[in-house]
């Protein structure tokens, strides 16, 4: 099968040499099409059958994936693609800015414009995937979007090979993975780690060895965001045996303990910063993101694509 892959910045960083989470994503998927072509804002080409483009190829494709948010270019594009081939793709939703929560006004904006656009946005493709099992489909349905399109397929792949329990000594209380922007709360997390050695990661990890080394060197992992599909940082941190604090966004709420969910207050999460590094909270951190493991989620993942999207699978199974 021949897949096109329509995405943005994660896509266009992989094609410029960044080995991030959509080269980890491409570095198992491909195994499983004749060839990936990917729609981003630069060309290159990985693995001998994976091809990024400034513009869409004059080719015929099989099946499409749209990685979409505000201001949806990426599902205009596809529906203009559908309308003239008539390909199924599925419109995948890994994050609503702004939901549960907004850190600016910027972000308020896209998620008012996402739950007025998003059923429209969504009207020609076959499904429509989310990455939660509970706070993206809530807003999705209230948002028009028919349920029965609503598919979840985790994209959450952890590599348990790189990130596993090292028991290394712990130079660190509080670790800190993620970007500056506002969404992730990083202000939240400078103003409860006042008093504890924290650590902040906010890209110079040169790779993802390097990254787990750091969680099995900390303590505890904070994640203030405001919002998140996932995020993928708690299930590597659980991976490596850390605890993990995370705000009631993505699929925190679905895989951790209530003791273990923090709110936005420096209170909050200094209370229970305290809890967790006097031994009161416990979690299976490796037991939960074993679900999560790279190849199988990949795998199923690409099951998806290759038998309930395509028709033509669809039909011989019939």
């Amino acid at each position: 099968m021949k897949l096109l892959m329509i995405s943005g910045r994660g896509a266009t960083e992989t094609a410029r040499g960044k080995r991030n989470a959509f080269y980890n994503t491409l570095e198992e998927l491909h195994k499983y099409f004749e060839s990936i072509d990917v729609v981003c804002e630069a060309n290159a080409m990985l693995f001998g059958n994976v091809f990024f483009h400034s513009e869409v190829p004059d080719k015929k494709f099989d099946v499409m994936t749209v990685h979409e948010y505000f201001p949806f270019r990426n599902g205009r594009l596809a529906a203009k693609i559908w309308k003239a081939t008539r390909t199924p793709y599925l419109l995948e939703i890994h994050h609503v800015p702004g939901y549960p929560r907004a850190a600016s006004a910027r972000e308020w904006i896209a998620c008012a414009a996402t739950r007025l656009y998003i059923a429209h946005d969504a009207r020609h493709a076959t499904a429509v995937r989310v990455v939660n099992q509970q706070q993206a489909p809530e807003f999705l349905i209230r948002a028009g979007v028919p349920a029965e399109k609503i598919k979840y397929i985790p994209s959450m792949y952890i590599d348990t090979e790189i990130f596993k329990p090292m028991n290394l000594e712990k130079k660190y209380d509080l670790i800190f993975v993620g970007r500056r922007a506002k969404n992730k709360g990083v202000e939240l997390f400078e103003k409860a780690g006042r008093g504890f050695k924290t650590l902040i990661v906010d890209g110079w990890a040169k790779d993802s060895q390097e990254l787990a080394k750091l969680y099995n060197e900390s303590r505890l992992l904070i994640v203030p965001s405001y919002n998140e599909g996932g995020p993928r940082v708690m299930l590597e941190a659980l991976a490596c045996s850390t605890p993990v604090l995370c705000t009631r966004v993505g699929l925190a709420p679905e895989l951790l303990p209530e003791d273990l969910l923090i709110d936005w207050s420096v209170d909050d999460i200094v209370a229970k910063t305290q809890r967790v590094l006097a031994g009161e909270v416990h979690v299976d951190g490796p037991a939960i993101a074993a679900r999560f493991e790279k190849k199988a989620m990949i795998a199923n993942y690409a099951e998806f694509l290759q038998h309930a999207l395509s028709p033509k699978r669809r039909t011989q199974s019939s």
